[in-house]
């Protein structure tokens, strides 16, 4: 049965290195200032993160030529340690529900970063559908990735097309969106989002499982 594997998705977008030294210092200090004017509620531009470090726009430009690399950057540094998750466990259901607990309490501590990426994403979208964005667009994708690694040990108990279904129902849940639903419409707590999701996610697998395994009956009834 066909796996659904980390080399067969689409590439996520580069992840950026801390250099040592000078540079890698100046580079600490941007994204230091980058996260500071994040937390006090807005996408900053890059003239606004050379004043908050006080450095010149020149030398800002140099290590983040746009808000895409700028905010690709921060994303990087808040939730690098997450795209490390690989897991030995074999049972996919547990593995699924281990990648749900070990990763959502550091979602919760970088909320405003993810949120701030959503913001520059959904403006890039519309600068772009009028044909006015002058940057590159920013992209998402590192989900789809992880959760492949997660979803692996299902592969040998679904149909390739209930995983790859299975797959995108669980990326609506592993991130920003289902927390600023559940906070902003419902004003859910830290401690409910993480129960819900957790939830919905086991839900999705079960619900999965449960119609493979009632497949083979329903074509013998059929026949």
């Amino acid at each position: 049965m066909p796996k659904t594997t980390r080399s067969s998705l689409p590439a996520p977008p580069p992840t950026v290195e801390i250099e040592g030294g000078i540079r890698g210092a100046t580079r600490r200090l941007l994204l230091d200032a980058a996260m500071a004017l994040i937390r006090e509620g807005q996408v900053p531009t890059l003239p606004e993160v050379a004043r908050r470090a006080e450095v010149s726009r020149a030398t800002a430009y140099r290590y983040f030529p746009s808000r895409s690399a700028l905010v690709t950057a921060v994303i990087d540094v808040s939730l690098g340690p997450l795209r490390s998750f690989d897991s030995d466990e074999p049972d996919g259901r547990r593995r699924v529900a281990e990648l749900f607990a070990s990763t959502f309490p550091r979602f919760r501590e970088f909320e405003p970063q993810m949120r701030a990426a959503v913001q520059l994403s959904l403006e890039h979208w519309a600068l772009e559908r009028a044909g006015r964005l002058k940057e590159e667009p920013y992209r998402r994708g590192h989900r789809v990735g992880i959760l492949a690694h997660a979803i692996e040990p299902l592969a040998a108990e679904l149909p390739a097309a209930s995983l790859a279904r299975l797959h995108r129902a669980l990326s609506v849940l592993y991130g920003i969106e289902a927390r600023v639903v559940l906070k902003d419409l419902w004003g859910a707590s830290d401690a409910e989002v993480d129960a819900t999701v957790g939830w919905m996610a086991e839900a999705l697998v079960d619900a999965s499982l449960r119609q493979a395994a009632a497949a083979p009956k329903t074509r013998r009834t059929a026949r």
